[in-house]
């Protein structure tokens, strides 16, 4: 297990650019397998997550070509079957929450797809119940195995259905377009997610010889086609860093330019950050942040506390809401973390309170945070990282506190964060990574 050692309390400056967004990554890497000609994808994240996806996929018999840096050649000409039936495979999957993504496009080329109970963040509950009716109203046939907790889904023809999501989860919409997209007839998806990341699966896939209509809204209409061809594809700056990094410039009060952040796509991202009082300009596809001695959180216009909460796009992505508590600890005033969509997230707040934070944990879904206006630093502690959202939201705590701070079991934010401490080291920050 390895550790950061940070020693925290300095003002950094400089500029940062954000990798490739890791929840595109695992989505565009899985629709390789729809097609037997050749895809090549560009600014692909070098993080653990992804790493382990494309391992599977070479293991699987698709050719993998490295061009360049982030950039990749897949063509899934050749894919083996039977190694789904591995026990190699199910190590790789099962240790990965995306590896649920290959069941669509298994499904949809060669009719069958085989995945164990994946793992990942423990956040709560995280069904794949969306993923899995989505196939069965296709016409597939659906088997879970509780002794294996292996699932398994096939059919001989997937045809087109109108299917209602009782949940507009983004991975389970995925998947379901996926699967959808080589079905006969047409498939109408309502309820469906459209955050970015899933705008960008379906413009490949359209690129690819797909027919989808209604993308970037709640409502997909799918014709499915016979075949689909290559194409080249270029994933989107990672929106979660972008936010990490905002978070990052107001709690140490430093000056930083975030670069190239394909801003258009941010959605509330930085209005939101705007209302911890955080000041920003948008300098072409550049967010410059200024340094900042104290930001103040704004109230609602009847003069209420301010709710900060997550909801599906274009709403607050769940994934920053770690970023915006850990933010408004050394904020001016009050505001509620609302996390609606997993239980378990914001249990990593005892470690700051650990550091002197004032935070209320009212339930397992809402925080209350009381700003120290920077009126004390956060004390330095030793840490465990839970997950990979709330690891990077202890590393920005620890940058501020004021002192040398452990934090361990970084392997999960390594799952999420390229080379998170050398490209934070070469704008200022002091972070050692002991293995």
């Amino acid at each position: 297990m390895a550790t950061f050692r940070v020693e925290g309390g300095y003002q950094l400056k400089g500029a940062l650019t954000p990798q490739g967004a890791k929840n595109e990554a695992l989505q565009i890497l899985s629709a390789v397998l729809l097609t037997d000609q050749c895809v090549t994808i560009n600014n692909i994240p070098n993080i653990r997550d992804v790493n382990k996806l494309i391992e599977i996929l070479a293991e699987l018999g698709v050719k993998i070509d490295k061009l360049g840096e982030g950039s990749y050649r897949f063509c899934a000409a050749n894919v083996d079957l039977d190694y789904l039936k591995t026990d190699q495979y199910t190590h790789q999957a099962e240790s990965l929450r995306g590896s649920i993504m290959l069941v669509g496009p298994l499904l949809a080329r060669f009719g069958k797809g085989y995945v164990p109970q994946p793992g990942g963040d423990k956040i709560g509950r995280r069904r794949l119940d969306t993923h899995f009716i989505g196939f069965q109203k296709l016409g597939a046939n659906f088997e879970f195995n509780s002794k294996t907790n292996y699932y398994r889904v096939a059919a001989e023809n997937l045809k087109g259905a109108y299917m209602l999501l009782e949940e507009a989860s983004v991975t389970g919409t995925a998947n379901i377009v996926m699967a959808a997209v080589l079905a006969e007839g047409t498939t109408t998806i309502y309820n469906a997610a459209c955050e970015p990341y899933l705008q960008q699966l379906c413009k490949m896939l359209v690129r690819m010889g797909a027919k989808i209509s209604g993308v970037g809204s709640n409502l997909l209409t799918i014709e499915g086609v016979e075949a689909l061809n290559g194409t080249t594809h270029r994933i989107l700056p990672d929106m979660i860093e972008v936010g990490s990094f905002i978070g990052l410039a107001a709690l140490t009060g430093s000056e930083i330019t975030i670069k190239d952040v394909a801003y258009d796509e941010l959605g509330i991202i930085p209005q939101s950050f705007r209302r911890l009082g955080i000041q920003m300009e948008k300098q072409g596809d550049d967010i410059f942040i200024p340094a900042q001695k104290n930001y103040e959180i704004e109230s609602f216009i009847d003069g209420s506390i301010m709710t900060i909460a997550d909801a599906p796009w274009p709403g607050l992505t769940p994934d920053l809401l770690s970023v915006f508590l850990v933010t408004a600890t050394q904020a001016k005033g009050t505001v509620l973390i609302h996390q609606k969509m997993f239980e378990s997230r914001l249990f990593f707040v005892d470690k700051l309170i650990d550091m002197g934070a004032q935070i209320i944990l009212c339930d397992p879904h809402r925080a209350s945070v009381i700003g120290l206006d920077r009126r004390q630093q956060l004390r330095p502690t030793t840490m465990v990282s839970p997950d990979i959202r709330a690891g990077v939201a202890l590393l920005l705590a620890a940058l501020s506190a004021d002192g040398v701070s452990e934090i361990h079991n970084i392997e999960q934010i390594d799952r999420g964060y390229e080379r998170i401490d050398d490209r934070l080291n070469a704008i200022g920050a002091r972070i050692e990574r002991i293995n």
